[in-house]
């Protein structure tokens, strides 16, 4: 299966409507929380596109400003018919990826990787050799990235412990180093810092900048 190597890849990103999406943010950003989550989605949606080996970006999703947003920037978006979570949207734009590109893999990727490399995930999707891949995230027990090759099954399994959910499925572990820009998926304050550390892209990074403007009583000025 040495040709996945260089097949081309339809990504499929899910995207809560940014009013209720990452709630664990609200502690320490309550102003600036939906704002964020939509910057993660448009950033992460940006990265993966300068990837050359994606083809299509299919973003999920029933929040109409992400949709502009991840459109402006050359992605399709699919609605969230079954409106029934995670897995569900995934197996929709998964079903949608495979009927209009049928000779592509598909790979379901975290809206909430605001510091992607193009770099790295290409150099992930070039691993994807098996039947079914995975990245485990930075904490160890969830799930960033699921790839699937042409004509295979996503059989996504995304949740708490979905690292160990994917692997009891059969998809294989990617074991790469220098990937820490695909694992660093966003759920805490803690998880966002280390993502700016890594460098974040251009819509993160302007929300970061206006929450450092509220921050100094500046927030008008920040720019």
């Amino acid at each position: 299966m040495a040709d996945l190597q260089v097949a081309p890849w339809t990504l499929v990103i899910p995207v809560k409507r940014t009013a209720i999406a990452k709630s664990r943010l609200a502690a320490a950003y309550p102003q600036h929380r939906p704002e964020l989550a939509r910057a993660f989605a448009v950033d992460t949606t940006a990265a993966a596109l300068r990837s050359p080996l994606v083809h299509t970006v299919l973003v999920v999703t029933d929040d109409p400003l992400v949709g502009a947003d991840v459109t402006a920037e050359g992605a399709r978006v699919v609605p969230d018919l079954p409106a029934a979570g995670l897995n569900e949207a995934l197996l929709h734009g998964a079903t949608v990826a495979a009927a209009e590109f049928a000779g592509n893999g598909i790979a379901a990727l975290s809206a909430d990787l605001p510091a992607l490399r193009p770099a790295e995930l290409t150099a992930v999707l070039a691993a994807c050799t098996t039947a079914r891949s995975f990245v485990v995230d930075q904490p160890g027990t969830g799930t960033t990235l699921l790839a699937a090759a042409p004509g295979v099954p996503l059989d996504p399994r995304f949740g708490v412990g979905s690292a160990l959910a994917h692997q009891a499925s059969g998809a294989v572990p990617i074991e790469l180093t220098g990937i820490e820009s695909v694992r660093r998926d966003v759920d805490t304050a803690a998880d966002l810092a280390h993502a700016v550390q890594l460098g974040v892209g251009p819509a993160t990074a302007d929300v970061m900048s206006l929450v450092l403007g509220a921050a100094t009583g500046t927030e008008g000025l920040a720019c």
